[in-house]
């Protein structure tokens, strides 16, 4: 009986040993596609003319208000409510 029991032990403790043990081999991320000369440079080419596109957009302005002359330089603050104690 104890070697029954032996035989169940092991067979029940070989299961997540073998699930941790080596798979199939799934590359899961693709290597790295390495860039030919002439790619490279017409990269640098594209990142160039990107970066004076940038310069070439004009500064942003403040933001237009057309309410602005309505409501005033100031803006309204909400008037705090007055606390009232009754005494009984």
């Amino acid at each position: 009986m104890k070697i029954l029991h032996g035989v169940a032990v092991l067979a029940l403790l070989t299961g997540p040993a073998l699930a941790q043990g080596e798979g199939p081999h799934v590359n899961l991320v693709p290597e790295i596609e390495h860039k030919s000369p002439e790619e490279k440079a017409q990269d640098a080419v594209r990142q160039k003319a990107y970066q004076e596109s940038l310069r070439k957009i004009p500064d942003a302005q403040a933001p237009n208000d057309p309410w602005g002359g309505v409501r005033g330089a100031e803006a309204t603050q909400p008037k705090a409510k007055r606390k009232t104690h009754q005494s009984n």
